[in-house]
């Protein structure tokens, strides 16, 4: 694992610094009182504690949503980023940019976050093992690492320059700690209007219309709003591109396969959908 991500680590028992061990062949972080956390040979390392609440997305979703990204469909959320990234590690000085993703998936985003800065290493946080195999090989300055987000983070305070964080659980508490005073926290969540062709017609999941709210109440106290963009473009996808694209959200967790399958086939095909985000950049506020 890279050393300037290491460097950034803590032990998730005892928030000492970790460092990377050899033996028998085998790697692993362990910290100066000998809590030691296993690197998978996927490339990852699990610094969860106990059990997690949860296994994350499974390998089925994970697989169509590395198909479904793979192919360009949601770039603009890559683009989004990135290019937010850039300007916010402008504001911050230190001997390099760490950009932490919370909720990483696939790595994707992450990836095109650290191809736009040269200088910065990249640290992909999940608590799908699935996902982790994948994010772990995204980019070459990037690392991953099994961690509960809703628990302590395995990261040093102020450590952090860039926080991602797409469609995914958000610990203000926690993202305040180890965000760099300067640094920003980037939160992609989906719009009003983001995939709304199919949830009618496949009974999927709608936005919360309160999302936005709820967002506000999980950073507020630590976190003030600095600028909010919406980012929407047409898919013109096929019928096993919607099935796919069903296939690696939430609505995965709530609908019938079967079901779901005669409804993607009745769809005229080309489908046409909206995908719609809005991306706000939070800063810290004063610790």
């Amino acid at each position: 694992m890279d050393s300037r991500i290491v460097d950034r680590l803590r032990c998730p028992v005892c928030a000492e610094p970790l460092a990377e061990v050899a033996a028998g062949g085998a790697h692993a972080l362990r910290c100066p009182r000998r809590h030691s956390f296993d690197m998978a040979r996927q490339g990852y390392v699990n610094l969860l504690t106990g059990r997690a609440p949860h296994a994350g997305d499974t390998a089925e979703m994970v697989a169509a949503r590395a198909d479904f990204l793979s192919a360009g469909h949601y770039d603009l959320i890559s683009t989004a980023l990135a290019a937010a990234a850039t300007q916010a590690v402008e504001q911050v000085v230190g001997a390099y940019p760490l950009v932490v993703d919370a909720g990483a998936g696939t790595g994707r985003h992450l990836a095109a976050v650290l191809a736009a800065l040269p200088d910065a290493a990249g640290l992909a946080l999940d608590v799908s093992k699935p996902a982790l195999r994948r994010a772990a090989r995204a980019h070459p300055r990037a690392a991953a690492a099994l961690a509960d987000t809703w628990q302590r983070l395995p990261l040093a305070d102020a450590g952090t320059a860039v926080l991602l964080n797409v469609f995914a659980p958000r610990n203000g508490a926690e993202f305040h700690r180890v965000l760099d005073p300067a640094g920003s926290l980037l939160v992609v969540t989906p719009a009003e209007d983001h995939l709304t062709e199919l949830v009618g017609a496949l009974g999927l999941l709608r936005v919360d219309p309160a999302k936005a709210d709820r967002v506000a109440d999980s950073l507020g106290g630590h976190f003030t709003p600095a600028t909010s963009t919406v980012h929407r473009r047409k898919l013109t996808l096929t019928g096993p591109e919607v099935a796919t694209l069903v296939g690696m959200g939430p609505s995965a967790w709530h609908t019938d396969p079967a079901g779901l399958a005669a409804r993607v086939a009745a769809l005229a095909e080309p489908v046409r959908v909206t995908v719609a985000v809005d991306l706000t950049v939070w800063r810290p506020t004063s610790r």
